[in-house]
């Protein structure tokens, strides 16, 4: 990052740091004022549609009127600011506190909104660590009823790091229904539970699509894998969500289904889900 007034704060810099020297790590988790509950958006593994799972439930529940902070924390991949159509970088008023951004009703934090899109971010662990607590205890949250945290694929630095640090009310996995994504959303699952994170439940994405064509429903990675392994998992499964390239085209455009489409099929999916969290004992 190359404006001092960050750098010279201590605030999260993209060109190699902060001028600060790491400080000890503390044993008592962060305190987010003003945020009532922190669910952690996870998948074992990439390519399964997390994120947009991600944006697509934060702005489903902010349009049932909560408010909702997301965190986009996959660091090396942020894509929460082209999904939510968010741009422009985040200020600093004073040199220490940041202001996020907002966009169709959701509170924005990302790495993404700090470099050029293009552009690698090239940082060890303990780097990306530094960055994650300065995004969680420096950002100006607001008062919010839940702030997501859409995390990066796998259970390394990032989940250890945010379920040590801040008192996660519980996680969400999202997998696809082939055998080799449910392979490693079972770790996925098991990394929370052995970090003491409540597992609020199982989402199954890209389980089926109707062909234009035939009108038939199609499920090209398999059906049902993650509700059985929800069940398997003695956790809930919250639901299921298409195939669907109109999903893919929203995302691209800055305006997540649920919004540029809110009575489709496709955002009932989504909403549904956030209905089904509204009305858990999760969120209370």
């Amino acid at each position: 990052m190359s404006d001092p007034k960050f750098k010279d704060a201590g605030m999260i810099a993209t060109d190699g740091g902060s001028k600060q020297a790491p400080k000890k790590e503390s044993q008592q988790p962060i305190k987010i004022d003003g945020v009532k509950h922190i669910v952690a958006i996870a998948s074992g593994k990439g390519g399964v549609g997390k994120s947009t799972v991600s944006a697509n439930l934060a702005v489903a529940l902010a349009m049932r009127g909560l408010k909702i902070g997301l965190l986009d924390a996959d660091v090396y991949g942020p894509s929460q600011p082209r999904m939510l159509g968010v741009s422009g970088r985040p200020s600093s008023p004073d040199g220490t506190t940041i202001l996020p951004l907002r966009n169709h009703g959701v509170t924005l934090m990302s790495l993404g909104l700090m470099m050029p899109e293009d552009e690698a971010l090239i940082w060890r662990g303990p780097m990306l660590m530094g960055a994650l607590q300065q995004m969680l205890s420096q950002v100006q949250w607001g008062q919010l009823d839940v702030l997501m945290v859409d995390l990066p694929p796998g259970t390394g630095d990032v989940q250890m790091t945010l379920s040590q640090k801040v008192s996660v009310t519980g996680s969400i996995i999202v997998s696809t229904p082939q055998d080799v994504a449910l392979i490693d959303a079972r770790k996925g699952i098991d990394m929370f539970k052995r970090m003491n994170v409540p597992r609020i439940g199982l989402i199954e994405n890209m389980a089926s699509f109707v062909c234009d064509g035939c009108q038939k429903t199609h499920h090209p990675f398999g059906h049902g894998g993650a509700k059985a392994e929800a069940e398997k998992q003695e956790i809930p499964f919250l639901g299921e969500i298409p195939l669907d390239l109109e999903i893919r085209i929203a995302s691209d455009g800055g305006v997540p289904m649920v919004i540029s489409k809110p009575s489709s099929p496709q955002a009932k999916a989504f909403l549904d889900i956030a209905d089904i969290l509204i009305a858990s004992e999760v969120l209370k």
